[in-house]
């Protein structure tokens, strides 16, 4: 089984000009979980001035614990930039919470204002706080592969903050292609520096499609025992503080390749299919998936 994260109500979303009603937000993690979706980054505790569209996550949240619509094996978490998100969210029944840093500097100090060894003492205060209230963290490391700023950052550094992640107490690392620029040469090269049990049980991957090499990351990847993917319904959003990282791997996409492998991810593919045209209707665009344009091919 192929475990799926979808981001699509949190990184999908934080970059839409069309601003979402909490209502119309419910209704689209409602869509994704009836669709077979068990993993939904649902949406993040962070300052408004920097990323309205997420200004009523705690709305979101609340309501959800309430859905009779939700499936009971979903799990939702959200992003948290610190501990006053962190307190925010725990006020809003959130139990799991993913935390996010960076591979390179310039990247870490444009997106969350502080060095990567500034972000890690604040990483260790929101972890030992959320485990004291059983919550549980999942780290994200954006500019894995590339910055935009800096251009290649070097596998061993990549290895080393990953390591570091996973000693301060996350679960799980997803390890950020942000702007697209990856390959399967260089996906496998850092992914040979771990353990299989380590790849199978404490690495997440995360691909942008920017240059249309999401898919063939993904493939080298389960070659290498990964069993986790983040992926966005439609191909939904990009990073705000990346110029050219639009792109995220639609879930559609990946799905279709999944299960033409024969390989099971628990989503009905119909029905995502659905809440991609859905979705599309409330921003008023298309979205970039090809198997939602396409149709299933039986």
């Amino acid at each position: 089984m192929i475990s799926i994260v979808e981001v699509g109500p949190r990184d999908g979303l934080q970059n839409e000009k069309v601003f979402l009603s909490y209502q119309t937000k419910v209704a689209f993690i409602e869509k994704l979980s009836l669709a077979g979706v068990r993993r939904i980054e649902a949406g993040a505790f962070v300052s408004p001035k920097w990323v309205p569209q997420m200004a009523d996550s705690k709305k979101v949240f609340k309501t959800l614990q309430h859905s009779q619509k939700l499936r009971k094996k979903t799990q939702l978490s959200a992003l948290v930039p610190n501990l006053q998100g962190l307190e925010v969210a725990l006020e809003s029944g959130v139990n799991e919470i993913a935390i996010f840093g960076a591979c390179s500097e310039t990247f870490s100090q444009k997106n969350i204002n502080c060095s990567i060894k500034e972000s890690f003492k604040r990483f260790q205060e929101v972890i030992q706080l959320a485990k004291k209230n059983s919550v549980k963290v999942r780290g994200y490391l954006s500019t894995s592969f590339g910055c935009p700023y800096e251009g290649k950052v070097s596998l061993s550094r990549v290895e080393k903050i990953i390591r570091k992640m996973l000693e301060l107490g996350v679960y799980e690392v997803s390890v950020g292609d942000t702007i697209g620029v990856a390959t399967p040469k260089q996906v496998r090269n850092l992914l040979n520096r771990f353990e299989v049990s380590e790849r199978q049980k404490k690495l997440a991957m995360h691909f942008h499609d920017t240059r249309g090499t999401g898919l063939a990351n993904v493939l080298a990847s389960l070659d290498l025992d990964i069993k986790t993917f983040d992926s966005s319904v439609g191909g939904l959003g990009g990073c705000p503080y990346a110029k050219g990282a639009s792109g995220n791997l639609p879930t559609e996409d990946l799905v279709y390749m999944l299960h033409g492998m024969g390989l099971k991810s628990g989503i009905d593919l119909e029905k995502l299919i659905h809440v991609t045209h859905w979705i599309e209707k409330k921003l008023s665009h298309t979205l970039p998936a090809h198997v939602s344009k396409a149709g299933i091919f039986t």
